[in-house]
């Protein structure tokens, strides 16, 4: 057809108006039906919904500092069935604590069979000065309504760019999406081989420890490190080159980490040394970033300093204040100001806003921002620093 069409000249492609007109009045008057009937459609919103509300429906406590939440759907609010995710995949948490809100991203550490079975797990850990795991773990119980997005995130195994063998590597509550990709190998849902390499300080601080050592087999295999105590079988010390090198299988391998903001500092350098291609290094986000002043191209002389920040959002104006060493988005919650938000760390771009003026930092190993952000003057606020007094124009936030 694009042939035939290139081949008219403009005199006989008009010609095909009257044509168009003719087929336009035979057509049947009848009313097109509802889109959201058309199966492609119903297939989309149960997979992309825009709002899934849920209730907890029991509570796992390790400590009074780590629990895990199993979340089914809440009827009663709208939502009839949970949507389906790849492990590796998070929920944006919607939260209001006290006059703040705001939201966040935790990592599903259930299998993805158990959406097929009407739930959710996510296992959140205490962070010291953390506002949104503070208030879950002191808060919720049975029966809490919880609103969160559709899975999100790409920290997944996609066969096409991973390697058949993938290392992963996890630090504390970073453990959680490998729970759910142990989970899906041995459900027979994911056709990879797991190497774990899971860095603790002690054998008290190992998360889901029974549960992995009963997944252990030919497909999967548990390595834990300590850092700071000795258990039979563990590897001591930290996660370094020479270790995974140790456990490494001959041929390609992809490596997966998920943990700390330091410890991504620390076993990047050690991967370099391996000398991988870049397709087979995924790392998960790691939430909420802190003190860029520690970065080396952070301009020391504006640490400590507070600027004002004008935020426009829909023809909406307000201004709150912004710490040099807090992201844009932390200081908007803090404000009363709800700005749109899911993984909190540069990546999916749902934050993606326009810097009208002023000066800012992004750190380098979070800037998702495309080149055309670059070049127009566009920011993700949960990565973006002020420099300065700065205007920022933000898309409304979709309840």
């Amino acid at each position: 057809m694009a042939s035939k069409i290139s081949k008219l000249s403009p005199a006989d492609f008009l010609k095909l108006e009257p044509e168009r007109e003719n087929r336009i009045k035979e057509a049947s008057s009848q009313a097109l039906q509802h889109e959201d009937s058309y199966h492609p459609n119903q297939i989309a919103n149960a997979l992309h919904p825009d709002v899934q509300h849920l209730k907890v429906e029991k509570v796992d406590a390790f400590s009074d500092d780590v629990k895990t939440y199993t979340l089914v759907a809440d009827q009663e609010a709208g939502t009839d069935k949970i949507a389906y995710f790849s492990a590796g995949q998070y929920l944006s948490v919607r939260l209001k604590v006290g006059s703040i809100e705001l939201t966040r991203p935790y990592s599903i550490s259930s299998s993805p069979k158990n959406a097929l079975e009407g739930y959710y797990q996510l296992t959140i850990k205490r962070v010291e000065g953390g506002l949104a795991s503070e208030y879950i773990l002191d808060n919720w119980a049975v029966g809490t309504k919880v609103s969160v997005s559709a899975p999100q995130g790409v920290f997944t195994y996609e066969r096409l760019r991973d390697a058949k063998v993938v290392i992963g590597i996890a630090g504390g509550s970073g453990i959680t999406p490998f729970r759910s990709l142990a989970k899906a190998i041995h459900d027979g849902d994911e056709d990879c081989s797991l190497i774990l390499l899971y860095g603790s300080r002690t054998k008290d601080d190992i998360l889901f420890l029974d549960e992995f050592n009963a997944m252990v087999g030919d497909k999967f295999k548990l390595v834990n490190v300590l850092s700071a105590g000795e258990m039979e079988g563990a590897e001591s010390g930290f996660i370094t080159a020479d270790l995974i090198k140790k456990y490494a299988p001959e041929g390609n391998y992809s490596i997966f980490l998920c943990g700390p903001q330091a410890m991504y500092n620390f076993v990047d350098k050690e991967i370099e040394k391996l000398g991988l291609r870049k397709k087979f290094i995924r790392h998960e986000l790691f939430g909420e970033y802190r003190n860029p002043e520690k970065e080396s191209d952070y301009p020391q002389e504006v640490v400590g300093k507070t600027f004002k920040l004008k935020v426009v959002m829909a023809g909406a104006v307000s201004e709150v204040e912004c710490n040099a060493n807090e992201t844009m988005l932390s200081a908007m919650e803090r404000g009363g100001v709800l700005a749109p938000a899911n993984c909190r760390s540069g990546e999916c771009g749902w934050c993606h806003s326009r810097l009208v003026s002023g000066e800012v930092y992004v750190p380098t190993r979070g800037d998702g921002r495309r080149l055309a952000d670059l070049k127009f003057g566009y920011v993700h606020p949960c990565m973006t620093f002020p420099l300065s007094d700065c205007e920022i124009d933000v898309p409304p936030f979709k309840a």
